[in-house]
C-alpha cells in the first residue's frame, strides 16, 4: 500500500480517526528522499493498523505551520486527529519502527 498524499484541504479529515503517520517533506530536501522508501515500506508493513501519509510543505504551508514543522524531514504519528509523537531528521528504519510499535496494539516485526 502505498502513503496518502496529504494536503491542506484533506489533511483533518485523514488523520482524524486512528492511528496516522505523516511525513512532513519536500522535493529538494535530499534526508527526505532518503527517508522516502522506508516511509513507502512501513505503508505496508502497518497496513491494517496505521495510515501512512505524506505532506509536501512547500505545497502545503498552513499545515506544516499548524504543526510547527521548522526542519524538513519531520515524521509525526497522530492518534485520532491529535499528535502524539514525533521525530525530526532522518532516521533508520527501525526508529520508525520502534516510535510505531509503541502505539498500535499487536506490535508489528520486519520480515
Amino acid at each position: 500500500m502505498k502513503p496518502v498524499e496529504l494536503s491542506d484541504s484533506n489533511f483533518k479529515s485523514e488523520i482524524e480517526s486512528g492511528l496516522t503517520l505523516v511525513d512532513f517533506w519536500a522535493p529538494w530536501c535530499g534526508p527526505c528522499r532518503m527517508v522516502a522508501p522506508v516511509i513507502e515500506d512501513l505503508a505496508g508493513q502497518y497496513e491494517g493498523k496505521v495510515k501512512v501519509g505524506k505532506l509536501n510543505v512547500d505545497d502545503n504551508q498552513q499545515t506544516a505551520m499548524q504543526f510547527r514543522v521548522m526542519s524538513i524531514p519531520t515524521v509525526i504519528l497522530f492518534k485520532d486527529g491529535q499528535p502524539v509523537e514525533g521525530v525530526v531528521g532522518a532516521q533508520p528504519k527501525r526508529a520508525f519502527e520502534q516510535l510505531l510499535n509503541k502505539h498500535v496494539d499487536s506490535p508489528v516485526s520486519a520480515n
